[in-house]
């Protein structure tokens, strides 16, 4: 694990703790753990995080050293770590002797400017994503992934999206009942439902003065009723011409377009956590027909359900 000044303890902390669980789950007598985990910095020195809180890391291995996973994380110090000339050409080297490199949240950076992810497909925070598509153009840049795999490179989104990378990773030197067991133990999603969106609708349609909260929680548990618009004023509490006008305000979104993501939201749910055909889903989340459904999965995903179902269906 790669850290520097000024890195995001959660990017750190997240990962090292799905392998740590990873090595209890998967023990046996007699048997070495599977992974050997390692944090380490270019000084290999106590690392301060943003949160305030240090912990020790090692210097940083020779280049050459045989090693399986590298995994970098973000924070506020990586625009910092690269600018750092000697630490891009050794991490440039240290990937060509890994099995597999990744990166959580803003570490995408880093690997970046390492020319790791030139002509690969990444992920990194949904705020940052525009900023590391103008700096890095020869990186195809995802938003909505929660983690990218393009070969050996592996990246996730912000944050706690370490954790469900840490798990893939899992996953596949372990299999998918020591990864299960971990999620379980770490009271986490193997797989979170909805696919791999970074953020919920819910959360999306969210203002600093959120007045419509309620309603929205309201409208999750309704999506399949009819929602005309004298309904939510009056859920709301508020005259019709209000309700459109303040809705707006505070989503930038009319009601029929934000009822339309949370159904969207939800049919993506079932779509990759069920095998329900496709009609019923339709039917469940309020859209009316499937032709509905497939022109908001359209407008809103870019790929139609069916496509999503392939992509994210979980077994």
């Amino acid at each position: 694990m790669l850290t520097f000044p000024d890195v995001q303890m959660l990017d750190v902390a997240g990962p090292v703790q799905v392998f740590s669980d990873a090595n209890h789950q998967a023990a046996r007598p007699h048997a070495p753990p599977p992974y050997r985990i390692r944090a380490i910095a270019p000084e290999g020195a106590q690392i301060r995080a943003t949160s305030g809180l240090a912990f020790a890391t090692e210097p940083l291995p020779d280049p050459t050293e045989p090693l399986d996973t590298l995994i970098v994380a973000g924070g506020q110090g990586v625009m910092r770590a690269a600018e750092d000339a000697s630490l891009v050409e050794w991490l440039k080297v240290r990937a060509g002797a890994a099995r597999r490199t990744a990166s959580v949240c803003t570490g995408a950076f880093l690997l970046a400017a390492a020319g790791l992810l030139d002509r690969r497909r990444a992920v990194t925070h949904w705020e940052v994503c525009d900023l590391l598509r103008r700096r890095h153009p020869a990186v195809t840049v995802e938003s909505d992934p929660i983690f990218v795999r393009d070969g050996p490179m592996w990246s996730s989104a912000g944050v706690t999206a370490g954790i469900d990378l840490s798990l893939a990773l899992v996953e596949e030197d372990l299999g998918r009942a020591i990864a299960l067991a971990v999620a379980r133990h770490l009271v986490v999603f193997l797989k979170r439902p909805g696919g791999q969106a970074q953020f919920s609708a819910a959360l999306s349609l969210q203002s600093a003065d959120d007045h419509f909260a309620d309603l929205h929680g309201w409208l999750a548990e309704h999506l399949a009723e009819n929602l005309p618009l004298s309904r939510l004023a009056s859920q709301a509490a508020m005259s019709e011409r209000t309700f459109l006008r303040r809705y707006r305000q505070a989503t930038g979104l009319t009601p029929a377009r934000g009822i339309e993501r949370l159904r969207v939201e939800a049919a993506r749910q079932l779509l990759a956590g069920t095998r329900l055909p496709a009609k019923r889903v339709a039917a469940r989340c309020g859209f009316g027909s499937e032709e509905t459904m497939r022109r908001s999965f359209l407008r809103l995903q870019g790929v139609s359900p069916q496509d999503y179902r392939q992509r994210f269906g979980g077994a």
